[in-house]
């Protein structure tokens, strides 16, 4: 059988027995009379709705299914296609990998369509199939409304709230709002263009007359264009039907998530809503899935300590603690090294909260309070899973210090992140929360300190341009201060030694300052001497 033929399709439709030939004669007439669908004429004859259309369809043939109420199209994609074209098909481009345009269509069967959309836009055309009640709003969507968020809020003044102030609005005009094209748009574009600028978090923050919007780019928080105040319920609702949320609970906090596909790029979004005294505080954190695959000389690890690191990470067990306050790329620096290291001749597993990333290859588990799944209990059970490699997300108490010892004095090698300001002060912290400085000395192969510095802007050098929003910096990488555990150190630690004598000690031994790596970093071009003083004080 023809996979991509029509025929097929109505021949299987009947062998399977979910339509009649009787039925099929009623559609083939429908069809030719009306020029509607196949999808349409069966779900508006009630024979099946468009899903199991489209379900049927994607079970039996190699087209791949799209759900585009979870999608964020790049506006750049959606212009690849005129709209009297995609209106004329029902065919909306979603993603273009090289010179490859995937369009979600109705039809996928019909070759004319595809032709001309080949033709128009000069290149390879994937078709995915989607419902045509799915494709008409994705087409209002996107197509209704173009150009940059500024001219997007022009656009909000044309919805109808009901309520001027935005409040007193029942649930179900709630849902209403968070689906109105000009509101869908709004928070399409504001995605795209945070994505789009490199942006780590998208903050809505409620004030007294208005609704605050900013992006953190490369660790420092930007202004964005202010939507109207009276929309701040609509734009919630939004993004609570996008995170799967209850649209109704305003009074507690929220969290949630999203994937999607920007820019060709997939993108998980980890979504938290926080109750204030002006509405809900919204979060959104933009995780770029391209980034976890990073080798980890493209992290910022350099010279010899990328040597070091590789060769710490082929030990067979201990323990490889990596600290810095939140948001200094700890996460990152794990995964990559996972990745460095990940083998089938290997069994990594993970415990994590959240888990941030998927990992192919890897185990990961999500720390779960509610059913009693934490660090501690999920270590336990991952001991008994014959692991060679175990990734903590964070060690928080003295009973996960523990059971993470236990897995390094058994021969396994455990990764773990730990929140102190430099590498000699994770020996000091674990001490004081109750782990035994013996314990720690036998372990305890290697303590990562990291931060993350602004790289100068390549196309001014530093100066500001329109590329870095006048900043002078975009992008970001690591500075690193390796200490590796030997003798000393480990006499250091077992006579309960200040963190200042561990990391002199260290220095001595010849492990370089977060301050000296990012000092090195300055005399390549990559950063300045300000940016370093910023991170490191």
């Amino acid at each position: 059988m023809n996979k991509h033929s029509k025929r097929a399709i109505r021949d299987l439709l009947l062998e399977k027995r979910v339509i009649s030939s009787q039925q099929l004669d009623q559609v083939n007439l429908e069809e030719k009379n009306t020029g509607e669908t196949m999808i349409k004429v069966l779900s508006r004859l009630g024979f099946m709705t468009q899903m199991q259309v489209v379900n049927f369809i994607a079970e039996h043939t190699d087209i791949q299914q799209v759900e585009l109420g979870n999608m964020i199209i790049d506006p750049k994609i959606i212009n690849l296609v005129p709209e009297n074209l995609a209106r004329k098909y029902f065919a909306i481009p979603v993603l273009k990998i090289g010179n490859t345009l995937s369009c979600a269509m109705v039809d996928v069967f019909d070759i004319y369509a595809i032709d001309e959309l080949a033709l128009k836009t000069g290149m390879t055309i994937d078709p995915l199939i989607a419902t045509q009640d799915e494709i008409e709003k994705a087409l209002d969507e996107f197509y209704m409304v173009q150009g940059d968020i500024q001219g997007v809020i022009k656009t909000l003044d044309d919805v109808d709230l009901g309520d001027e102030n935005g409040e007193n609005i029942d649930v179900v005009r709630l849902k209403g709002m968070g689906q109105e094209h000009p509101v869908v748009q709004f928070v399409n574009l504001m995605i795209s263009k945070a994505v789009a600028e490199g942006a780590s978090d998208i903050h809505l923050e409620p004030e007294e007359h208005s609704l605050s919007i900013r992006f953190r780019i490369d660790g420092i928080l930007h202004q964005q264009a202010k939507p109207p105040k009276k929309f701040q319920p609509a734009i919630s609702s939004r993004i609570k039907i996008m995170a799967n949320l209850d649209i109704a609970e305003t009074r507690k906090p929220q969290d949630g998530r999203v994937q999607t596909q920007i820019q060709n790029r997939r993108v998980d979004i980890r979504v938290s809503f926080l109750p204030t005294v002006y509405g809900e505080n919204i979060v959104l954190r933009l995780l770029d899935t391209s980034n976890i695959l990073l080798g980890l000389e493209q992290i910022g690890f350099q010279n010899d300590n990328l040597m070091k690191f590789r060769d710490l990470l082929q030990k067979p067990n201990g323990i490889i603690l990596v600290t810095g306050p939140t948001g200094s790329g700890k996460t990152t620096t794990l995964y990559s090294s996972l990745s460095t290291i990940n083998s089938p001749e290997k069994s990594i597993v993970t415990v994590e909260d959240p888990v941030e990333y998927r990992l192919p290859g890897i185990r990961q588990t999500q720390v779960d309070p509610k059913v009693d799944l934490t660090f501690s209990s999920g270590l336990r059970a991952i001991l008994r899973q014959d692991p060679d490699v175990i990734m903590i997300g964070e060690i928080r108490d003295v009973d996960t210090a523990r059971i993470a010892i236990q897995a390094a004095l058994t021969g396994h090698l455990v990764l773990a992140t730990l929140h102190t300001n430099n590498a000699a002060g994770a020996i000091s912290r674990l001490i004081d929360i109750g782990v035994e400085p013996f314990l720690l000395a036998s372990s305890i192969i290697a303590v990562v300190a990291q931060r993350l510095v602004r790289l100068l802007c390549k196309d001014c050098g530093g100066k500001g341009c329109k590329l870095c929003s006048m900043s002078g910096y975009k992008g970001r990488t690591s500075i690193y201060e390796l200490m590796v555990f030997d003798e000393q150190i480990r006499s250091l630690v077992l006579r309960k030694s200040s963190a200042e004598e561990i990391h002199q000690a260290a220095v001595a031994a010849g492990m370089q300052s977060l301050r000296d790596s990012g000092t090195a970093k300055v005399a390549e071009g990559l950063t300045s001497t300000e940016e370093v003083y910023r991170v490191t004080q």
